[in-house]
């Protein structure tokens, strides 16, 4: 017999944004997640994929994607029956100026120097993801 038990999902999205050999990362203070990673966060009920992903990048960044590459599906199971999904793009075409957001401080690095630095936990391999397609 099949356990039948309702699993939460919560969507989520992440994108790297870049420009040449320059990626965009986050500084994450949080202490549920910190370190270097890329901007993004939940997606709100009433809002679609793409919507959640251009909203979560303008409030943490301070830039407007203009488009954007689906690269990834990640799946990670937090606590019992809750499913998190997290959509993973990648952007070079975007308007604006950056500004640092409550989730950390926001600043472009070299590809090169990414591990120079503290990454957020499984960030290596989001990266791999993204960078990879």
């Amino acid at each position: 017999m099949v356990d039948k038990k309702y699993q939460k999902c919560i969507l989520t999205n992440m994108c790297m944004i870049y420009k040449g050999n320059q990626i965009l990362v986050v500084d994450r203070k949080k202490s549920d997640w910190p370190g270097i990673s890329f901007p993004g966060g939940h997606i709100e009920e009433d809002e679609s994929l793409d919507e959640g992903l251009i909203r979560e990048i303008y409030e943490e960044t301070g830039l407007k994607l203009k488009s954007f590459k689906l690269c990834a599906i990640k799946e990670w199971k937090r606590v019992e029956n809750i499913r998190y999904l997290g959509f993973l793009y990648k952007s070079d075409d975007f308007e604006g100026e950056i500004h640092s957001s409550k989730e950390g401080e926001i600043f472009w690095i070299n590809k090169n120097e990414l591990y120079n630095y503290h990454l957020s936990e499984d960030f290596e391999e989001l990266y791999y993801l993204i960078d990879k397609n």
